[in-house]
C-alpha cells in the first residue's frame, strides 16, 4: 500500500466517522447500550485522543487537544469513572474535523520516516511513522464498527 493510499484511506475514514456522529443527538451520545463498555461520547472522545497520540509518536506534532482527554478517552477508561464534565458534541466534531484537516498536511515522506524507537504495543511493533499512522486508522475502524453498532441500538 502506497503513502498516498494511506491518507486517502484516512480521509475517507474520517469523513465516515464524522457523518455517523452527525445524526447522533448529544442525548444519545451518552447511552450505553446493555453489551457494551463505552458510550459514542467515549468512542469519539477515544478516538480523538488516540489520533492525537499517534500523531505526536508518528510526527512529533505537539498535541492539540486539552490535556483533560487523557483522564477520559485514554484506554480502560470508562464514563461512569468520570468526575468532569465531557467535552460536547460540537467540540468533539470540531477535533474530528481539525485531524482530518491535519491529514492533508501528511507527506509520503513523513509516512516513510522511521520512529525515533519502535512504538510497542504487545506483541506488535510498528517501526515507521506510516506503520504506526495506519494501525491509527485501524484502531479508529474498529471504533466506528462500535458507534455504528451502538446508533442502531438507541432509540
Amino acid at each position: 500500500m502506497t503513502a498516498q493510499s494511506i491518507i486517502h484511506t484516512g480521509n475517507v475514514l474520517r469523513q465516515i466517522v464524522i457523518g455517523n456522529i452527525q445524526g447522533v443527538s448529544e442525548a444519545q451520545l451518552d447511552v450505553q447500550p446493555a453489551g457494551f463498555n463505552n458510550t459514542i461520547r467515549w468512542n469519539v472522545g477515544h478516538i480523538v485522543y488516540w489520533m492525537d497520540k499517534y500523531s505526536s509518536l508518528s510526527f512529533g506534532s505537539p498535541s492539540a487537544i486539552p490535556a483533560f482527554y487523557e483522564a477520559l478517552f485514554s484506554s480502560g477508561t470508562k464514563p461512569s469513572d468520570w468526575t468532569i464534565s465531557p467535552p460536547t458534541k460540537e467540540e468533539l466534531v470540531q477535533n474530528l474535523s481539525a485531524q482530518l484537516s491535519r491529514f492533508g498536511e501528511l507527506t509520503s515522506e513523513m509516512l516513510d520516516n522511521r520512529l525515533e524507537t519502535p512504538f510497542v504495543m504487545g506483541p506488535f511493533q510498528f517501526a515507521t511513522a506510516g506503520e504506526l499512522f495506519n494501525f491509527a486508522l485501524m484502531h479508529e475502524a474498529i471504533h466506528l464498527g462500535v458507534i455504528s453498532s451502538q446508533i442502531k441500538l438507541i432509540p
